[in-house]
Parts: structure tokens; sequence; C-alpha cells
């Protein structure tokens, strides 16, 4: 069974529609990363720069429908989307319940990719169509200015719901409201978390409980990540340098990325999964990298490729001293020195729950781009090369293939030793 990756929408730091990611993401652009104290920690983030539709909100809640945890609302207005053409909200609730930045973020991208989404509910029905989503943090955020309120007030905010904050809030938020009715979850395994997404939306498709299956991840700003890797000791002090010698951690940053995935041809395909988990350390990757290469292996034999015909590999690349480390290792002891490679945290900052996802839409992009020299993404780190580490052919700015690129992988690790890896190819 081919499964084929129809569509995408996305944000990120670097833009806010595939044109333009892809356009600075090829000139190296790190213009997205900008220093910010709105956590408490001056640190460089990567926010997302643009209004963001709103969800509709009802009355403030009563103290019966707080305690209620029903996820349908009611959604009157739908001007805000470009043609109006999603279906309504179930009425019965309230709008506030999903009311957070992810939310919002989610629905930005939605919207992109409304005719697709459209076209599939009429094709297949809203019960033979799945959502599964990535997210390591969801509506935390809100939960943190409403107890910043409450310091203030006594009081919680009238629309603040803990409903929010849980991380199963976005697909039950996309599921109220295109009405689908198909398997609608969450998986949060850190920054593996939408990668493991996908391996998840391919088997819905697979054992027939779904026709398609909206696939991705989302994850925004909020103090919880940045003080707690500010803890870690894991944020830059400047720009991140992901493989430079003098790399210091990771810039957080905030995206979305969501796709259409199905049987029915499209201009991706989802090719091969690996994943794999070695549990060496709670935060510290196994300097063996031992199951990291078993994960790029594995992803390479599901999707019946060799290392020598991938085109382009999108490392994981968070710029922190020990990740890159294993990272090259592993990648060296694999590929060799000669695969093209590249961290697009430089420009993007680590984004978290929703990492694996973007940089997978990174990857479609170079897929579905027709840029006969095969334009690759850079390692921008602003930096001199670490000779230490195990060598690799990092992408140089304007750097090419030299022909079209046909087949990509990306590369995804999280706290604990998850590991994943996920081929993709031209169709």
């Amino acid at each position: 069974m081919t499964l084929y990756l129809n569509d995408l929408g996305l944000l990120c730091a670097v833009g806010n529609s595939k044109a333009e990611i892809l356009k600075r993401l090829l000139a190296g652009d790190r213009s997205g990363l900008s220093a910010s104290d709105e956590f408490g920690t001056r640190c460089i983030v990567g926010a997302v720069a643009t209004d963001l539709p709103e969800i509709p909100l009802g009355p403030p809640f009563s103290k019966k429908e707080e305690s209620e945890q029903s996820s349908s609302f009611n959604r009157t207005d739908s001007s805000f989307l470009p043609s109006g053409n999603l279906p309504p909200l179930k009425k019965g609730g309230k709008g506030g319940i999903y009311n957070c930045r992810n939310n919002r973020l989610l629905l930005a991208a939605l919207i992109q990719i409304e005719p697709t989404v459209t076209d599939m509910m009429a094709r297949f029905g809203a019960d033979r169509i799945g959502i599964v989503l990535g997210t390591s943090t969801s509506g935390v955020r809100n939960t943190e200015l409403a107890l910043d309120y409450w310091a203030d007030h006594g009081v919680l905010p009238d629309q603040f719901h803990y409903k929010q904050q849980q991380m199963g809030a976005g697909a039950d938020f996309l599921a109220d409201f295109l009405g689908i009715q198909g398997p609608a979850y969450t998986i949060s395994t850190a920054c593996s978390s939408s990668g493991k997404a996908f391996a998840s939306a391919r088997r819905l498709i697979r054992q027939g409980f779904c026709d398609a299956v909206i696939v991705g991840g989302a994850d925004s700003l909020c103090g919880l990540t940045v003080n707690g890797f500010t803890a870690l000791e894991s944020i830059s002090t400047g720009l991140c340098k992901p493989f430079g010698v003098h790399r210091d951690g990771i810039n957080i940053g905030e995206a979305v990325s969501l796709f259409v995935l199905s049987t029915e041809p499209g201009p991706v395909i989802l090719q091969g999964i690996g994943a794999t988990s070695d549990a060496y350390h709670f935060a510290a990757p196994d300097p063996d990298a031992t199951d990291v290469i078993k994960a790029m292996r594995n992803a390479l034999d599901d999707a019946g490729k060799t290392p020598a015909q991938i085109d382009y590999l999108n490392l994981h690349g968070t710029a922190t001293v020990l990740n890159d480390a294993m990272e090259s290792k592993a990648v060296n002891a694999l590929f060799g020195s000669k695969v093209a490679a590249s961290s697009s945290k430089g420009m993007t900052g680590h984004t978290l729950g929703a990492a694996a996802a973007l940089e997978l839409a990174f990857c479609w992009l170079l897929l579905t781009n027709d840029d006969e020299q095969g334009a690759l993404i850079p390692n921008i780190n602003d930096d001199e090369p670490d000779t230490a580490l195990s060598a690799l052919n990092l992408v140089k700015k304007g750097g090419t293939l030299g022909r079209r690129i046909n087949i990509c992988q990306s590369n995804s690790f999280a706290f604990g030793g998850n590991n994943l890896s996920i081929v993709v190819e031209r169709a």
C-alpha cells in the first residue's frame, strides 16, 4: 500500500507559507530568531510572526461548565476562513474551551490545506478521516498566563479552561472544528512526538480504520520549556550553532505543520519509518549512537532504500554539545561523509514536539520544488565547523545537489532515548 503526503500547511519562525518558507530556508535566513524576555529568561527564540486566526468565543464559563469535559462548541461566523467551506462546528459548548495559541496555530495551518481536507471529507466521509498530532506543551502558555492573572486578581480569567492545556486538546479541537468522527488523538513523546504521529497515522490507514489522516504537530512558546531547558543549561547564550565548534545549546522555537496522508496519489510518498528507544538517560543521548543508527537503518529498510540513495538528510542537530557529537558519529557510521546534510534549527530554533513534522515538511518542500539543480537547505550556524566531530557533508549556503532531489530522510531524537527517522520520496 503506497501512502502519499497530499498537502501541507505550516508556519514557523522562517515564514507563514510554503513559498516563503522554502525561499528563506534556501537563503539561510536567520532573521526569524530574535531576543525575548517574555518568559522570565532573556534568550533567543523563534516565534511565528503573524496574526493568527481567532477561535470564536462564547460567554464566560459558568461553574457548571467549568466542570464539564464537553469538547463541542458553537461557531456561527466563518468569515475568518478564506472560503467558508469547512463544515460548521457542533453546537452546545464554548469556543473558549479551545482558545489557546497552540490551537490558533493549528487553525492557521488547517486553513492552508482547507481545499484538500474538504475534498477528502466529501470523498470518504467524516467517519473515515482521522487526526493524529504530536505536541509537548499544547496550551500550557494559557495556564501560565491564567496563573499570572490569578496572582494579580485572586481569580482565574473568565475564558480560561483547563482543556486549553491538555495534550489532546489540539486533536479534539480539529475534530470538533471539522466534524470529523474518525480516530483523533495526540502523541506526546517530547521532541519525537510529531514524528511518531506519522507512524500512528500510517497504521490507521494500513489497518483499515481510516482512508485519510490529518497528521502533524504543533508546539507554541511557553515559560515551561524556556525555563526548563535553562535549568538543564541547554539554552544557547546567543544564536544556536548546530555542529559548530562554539555550540552551547538550543534556541527554542514554535511551529505548526499539518499534512494530509492518504492512498490518493499525491506529490510525495511516505516511504519508511524507523523508531528505536535506547533508554540511555533521561536527558542525554547515548554517545555510542547504537540505537540512533538502528532507527535510521530501519527507516531505510522500511523504505527499501540504501544509504547511497538518500539525496538529503535533515539532521536533528540541536546545537547541544552531546547531541551533535552523537548524531555526527551515527550519520558518519551509516552514510559516510558524502550525503548532503544540514540542521534547519539554525533558522527555526528547536520546535520541540512539532520539530519532526516541521522538518519533514522541509523535506516535502524540497521534493515538490522543480529546481533541476536541487537547491539544498544549508546548515547555518555563523560559526566554524567542529573538526573534532565525525565528518559530515554539511550543506553550505547556496549548496545544490546538482540534480533534482528525489529522496530525503529526516531525524528526530527525544529525551529518554526516543529515536525516530523518516524517509520520503518524490512521487
